[in-house]
């Protein structure tokens, strides 16, 4: 515990203690089991146990409509890139509308356009740095559903709100905020997370897809790439993620037991956010934010310093801290200090008087 750092890795991320506590301690043993989760079969009464409180504990955090599905999947966002598009978009009768707002709208809009039409409703191109006003979004007629980043991890934008979508399902990939705040599952016809960002470690997938849209999937899709074949095997088409499904489910009982549920997370990753963004504001001179203060992500705080000198002397100071895995994507560069809801508040205020000092320093 005394060599532990503040890790601001945008994934694999920081996991809360008390759940890397409990995998310590039964992790060679699950209580009354008899073995570790790493060995017990999946088909077997402890592992369904797990999956059904896992799957019960989101629902409880996220009020989720009976009419929903809860999966655990794999293959991360990559693989829902296509999986979407091949269910949803394959025989529909208009084309699906994308908003790209950064790195991972566009990748997924990379990958839909191999399965069917697409159309850009709104592109921040020319820096990724906000979002698109209402009337700006230029949607299709019978468009097949309109997808979304809801937290653009590398460039740091969030949606405060979902976008209206009219009659079309809204689609999600909410990777990078997914459980850092309430939100109304009834507004989106699918919501999707790579659990290593902020619900658990890499490896699963958590899918939460409105019922009638399996009516969707082909048939003559590949059986894994099918999201019928997994609804109906309850996520154990395959051998499912389980020590993944595992964390996630301790991760949800954290949130519900330890810190008041959704609402409760929300006001402290405000509070974390807003200690760094004050530091970012009131030295705008050094620190250059990168995201619009309207759609400033509560998750992935980003920043530049003007040179590459200033750069390295801060990382190479920060580290110095215990502050670490804060530079900026390999695609952007610059800082990015992620503070997902694992990141306690001692971590986010020794960066913010870091950065005052390094303020003070370079004045």
């Amino acid at each position: 515990m005394l060599d532990r750092i503040y890790n601001f890795s945008s994934g694999p991320a920081v996991l809360p203690i008390p759940v890397l506590e409990r995998i310590q301690r039964e992790l060679l043993c699950l209580p009354g089991v008899g073995a570790s989760v790493l060995e017990i079969s999946h088909r077997s009464p402890p592992f369904e146990a797990i999956l059904h409180s896992a799957e019960q504990h989101l629902r409880q955090l996220l009020t989720i409509p009976s009419n929903y599905r809860v999966l655990f999947l794999q293959g991360g966002s990559r693989l829902q890139f296509s999986m979407i598009p091949m269910n949803l978009l394959r025989g529909a009768t208009g084309p699906a509308d994308y908003i790209l707002t950064g790195t991972w709208g566009i990748k997924a809009h990379e990958e839909a356009v191999k399965e069917g039409p697409v159309n850009i409703a709104w592109d921040g191109k020319t820096s990724y740095n906000s979002l698109p006003q209402p009337d700006k979004l230029q949607y299709s007629n019978q468009s097949a559903y309109t997808y979304f980043t809801s937290n653009e991890t590398i460039q740091g934008v969030q949606f405060p709100h979902p976008p209206r979508s009219g009659s079309a399902p809204l689609v999600c990939d909410a990777s990078s905020d997914f459980l850092c705040r309430p939100l109304n599952v009834a507004d989106y016809g699918l919501i999707y997370a790579c659990a290593q960002k902020n619900a658990g470690p890499s490896g699963v997938t958590v899918v939460i897809i409105r019922e009638d849209l399996l009516e969707r999937s082909d048939p003559n899709l590949p059986g894994y790439l099918n999201y019928q074949n997994h609804a109906a095997e309850n996520s154990m088409y395959n051998t499912p993620p389980t020590f993944g499904i595992y964390v996630v489910d301790l991760v949800a009982q954290w949130l519900l037991n330890d810190m008041g549920g959704l609402p409760g997370i929300l006001k402290k990753n405000q509070h974390k956010a807003q200690l760094l963004y004050d530091v970012i504001d009131t030295y705008p001179h050094l620190y250059q934010g990168h995201a619009e203060p309207a759609c400033r992500s509560l998750m992935n705080v980003t920043f530049r310093l003007p040179n590459d000198e200033l750069q390295t002397a801060f990382l190479q100071g920060a580290k110095q801290r215990g502050l670490q895995e804060l530079k900026g994507h390999r695609s952007v560069g610059g800082i990015r200090a992620s503070i997902y809801n694992a990141m306690p508040v001692e971590g986010v205020t020794t960066l913010r008087d870091f950065m005052q000092e390094f303020a003070a320093r370079t004045a």
